[in-house]
């Protein structure tokens, strides 16, 4: 199964662990293909350098590169204007290019939009609940 994973999953996955970290172990073993545009995987980046700035001090779980290193990078031509915030139609536009699934996102706006074409936006709990039922769909 291919997914996108929005970077407010990822940053939380290396600072705070939980169902975001969990999500990411699925992805490390191979159970799920994350996918993510050199656009995205900057973004990524971007927040977690803020992140450590803020969190001197913290242990961090999961270093960004070793999540990076997992995630398949596609270039992306497509455009998409969907979102409320335009800033995330490159997720909804990497996931469309990537024939993924689903957008793993804690983020209202993508949330909002629920469905763009084939792809369905989902909490980290949604798919997580979704992956131990064994089910292909929410």
């Amino acid at each position: 199964m291919r997914i996108v994973i929005d970077t407010n999953v990822i940053a939380s996955a290396i600072f705070f662990g939980g169902k975001p970290r969990k999500l990411v172990e699925h992805v490390f073993n191979g159970a799920v293909t994350a996918v993510a545009s050199p656009e995205i995987i900057e973004e990524y980046k971007a927040t977690v350098d803020y992140l450590i700035d803020k969190y001197k001090g913290r242990e961090i779980g999961a270093a960004l590169t070793q999540i990076a290193t997992h995630i398949e990078v596609i270039s992306v031509s497509r455009k998409v204007k969907v979102c409320r915030d335009p800033d995330d139609d490159k997720f909804i536009a990497c996931a469309a290019e990537g024939r993924c699934l689903y957008i793993v996102s804690g983020d209202k706006d993508l949330q909002s939009i629920g469905r763009y074409e084939n792809i369905t936006v989902v909490t980290v709990s949604e798919f997580l609940n979704q992956m131990d039922s064994g089910s292909t769909h929410i």
